[in-house]
């Protein structure tokens, strides 16, 4: 394991530690049953619609029922062009023989364009040999923490003036800036990614999986935090909802956070801000679900009633085949009663999940099957995305959203809960966000698997967190969910990003961002269409609000956000009066 330092020649400096030595698990599949009985007597054309869907998710190799990737879709944003991995394997090889080794197994798979210092160990056995998997880690507590930015000002300044000579720009680094700061012994690599950000009067209601059995599917088309949204003028452009706020306690106006990037898109309205005072005509509409997330939303409750369905007959074989046991004895006799008994709660179970998700599905594809049923509201305010004022600017990409008053179901309204649920169960969270025994005495799971927001991390706090991992050193798992990729966990670094964007969307400028990793083996923290997700510490305290990610192919091995303890401030200025939304008590 070693320090390593990043520049990417697409605009990015980061650091991280590498851990060159880890395992991953295999995958697993499953069966599929050929003939299936309408046990919930559904519309035939919809359930054979179902089934065929249940199986294209399996086809393609997708083993979560809500996968966004499965559906035909709407068109999607154009996205900043990524290098193609094979066609530059040579080009990059030719050059540094260990691009495609150096860092594989990060989620994007981005190559090494050059690293000074030593080669790190392969595996021996030819070409052919499966390189050793490496992992990114969070640096926290490092002495090069007190000098960092002004670090990456250096580099940055280099660069500026360097550019396309990747060996010269390392050696450069590592010789003379890290040297005269003190840090001779740290290595760089330079690594070919892409910085790009993440975007993707309905009544809502509330999410309450305490009586949901199917609360992940009806998640998509509730106010609960994790919330996707688009504008109105471009659907397909998507993102998601951070955080709900008051604008004063004698006003009833409830005001929605997101990234500006997803509620005023920069390919349709360039670099301007938007400010929209009560009484204009002219408003933004913001929808909730844009083109794809609604598509996705309908299949994925498609797929899981196919496959409830292929798990009720397998479910039903069993009960016949209990039904022809001869028992041999009083004890037997037992076994074979208890599990007829639990299997046929199964079955009552998965019925009943059945008839849920087709309430669901028929409900919402009559109410809110087109943009114009699912207007939540309009742009109050949206920042020019670009970098704040000052040396030590962070990226400033955030919009106001007021909320209509027929938006809600307000009577329920939950406030500020993250929906945690989906992609991480239960028995899940706990090792993953208390991964050290020692931080366990407090853990509770958050009710119903909601988590609420409360307070803010402080910057001394993301440079040198009280929380340990599994080994006992300072980590910080985090959370999030997001449009695109769910409910996930990754690790905050305690050293910033300096991000270069680039004018693929007219955007052109640099700025620092909190930078979280991927948690190991758990995939990229975040994707297209996140934009706007509030990430959390644990204690739902929050650490920032995701802006973009890096990465060289459609996953992002670092994701990018703006620190709530900078970003707060610009949006009491611009809404003054404005504060959190209070807890709200009960279920």
């Amino acid at each position: 394991m070693g320090l390593e330092t990043d520049f990417l020649s697409q605009g990015l400096v980061n650091c991280y530690l590498v851990e060159r030595n880890t395992l991953i698990d295999g995958d697993e599949r499953f069966g599929e049953i050929v003939r299936h009985n309408n046990v919930c007597n559904l519309d035939p054309a919809f359930f054979e619609a179902c089934l065929d869907v249940s199986k294209q998710t399996r086809k393609a190799g997708i083993q979560s029922p809500l996968s966004p990737t499965t559906t035909q879709v709407a068109p999607t944003p154009a996205k900043f062009g990524k290098p193609d991995a094979k066609s530059a394997r040579s080009r990059l090889t030719a050059h540094y023989p260990d691009a495609f080794t150096d860092f594989h197994g990060t989620p994007s798979g981005a190559p090494c364009i050059y690293k000074t210092g030593p080669a790190w160990p392969k595996r021996q056995g030819g070409p052919h040999a499966q390189p050793y998997i490496r992992e990114m880690r969070p640096v926290h507590g490092h002495p090069i923490t007190t000098v960092w930015r002004g670090f990456l000002k250096d580099v940055q300044a280099y660069l500026d003036a360097e550019l396309g000579a990747a060996k010269k720009a390392a050696d450069y680094v590592k010789g003379t800036i890290l040297s005269q700061a003190g840090f001779p012994a740290i290595d760089v690599a330079v690594r070919e990614w892409v910085t790009t950000l993440s975007g993707r009067g309905p009544k809502l209601p509330s999410l309450d999986p305490l009586v949901d059995s199917v609360a992940e599917f009806r998640h998509p088309f509730t106010s609960t935090l994790g919330l996707s949204i688009a504008s109105a003028k471009a659907p397909y452009y998507e993102g998601t909802v951070a955080l709900y706020l008051r604008c004063g306690n004698d006003n009833d106006d409830i005001i929605a956070i997101t990234a500006a990037h997803v509620a005023h898109p920069p390919p349709l309205h360039r670099k301007t801000g938007i400010s929209a005072p009560n009484g204009t005509r002219y408003r933004e509409e913001i929808i909730a679900l844009g083109s794809k997330a609604y598509n996705d939303a309908i299949t994925d409750i498609m797929s899981r009633i196919g496959t409830l369905h292929e798990i009720n007959d397998s479910l039903q074989s069993k009960i016949r085949r209990l039904g022809e046991v001869t028992p041999e004895g009083e004890g037997d006799a037992e076994a074979v009663a208890e599990s007829l008994l639990k299997t046929e709660r199964q079955v009552e179970d998965t019925k009943s999940n059945i008839n849920h998700l087709d309430h669901i599905h028929s409900e919402v594809t009559k109410l809110t099957s087109t943009p114009q049923q699912r207007s939540v509201g309009f742009v109050l305010y949206a920042s020019p995305v670009g970098p704040a004022d000052g040396p030590n600017g962070c990226t400033l990409d955030w919009a106001a959203i007021q909320l209509s008053r027929d938006a809600f179901d307000w009577a329920k309204f939950k406030g500020n809960k993250v929906y945690i649920g989906g992609n991480i169960k239960e028995e899940e969270y706990g090792n993953l966000m208390f991964p050290n025994h020692k931080d366990r005495a407090s853990y509770r799971y958050p009710p119903d698997g909601l988590l609420q927001v409360l307070d803010v991390v402080l910057k001394s706090e993301i440079q040198q967190p009280n929380q340990r991992n599994a080994h006992g050193d300072n980590a910080m798992p985090v959370i999030k969910n997001g449009l695109t990729t769910g409910t996930t966990v990754g690790w905050v670094n305690g050293l910033e990003s300096l991000v270069r964007y680039y004018p693929d969307y007219d955007l052109e400028f640099t700025a620092f961002e909190t930078t979280i990793l991927s948690y190991g083996g758990r995939g990229a923290f975040s994707d297209q269409g996140d934009s706007g997700a509030l990430i959390l510490d644990r204690g739902g305290r929050i650490v920032a609000m995701l802006t973009g990610g890096g990465g060289s192919t459609d996953e992002s091995d670092v994701t990018f956000g703006t620190a709530w303890y900078e970003l707060e401030s610009h949006i009491r200025k611009a809404l003054p009066g404005c504060f959190l939304y209070p807890v709200v008590s009960g279920r």
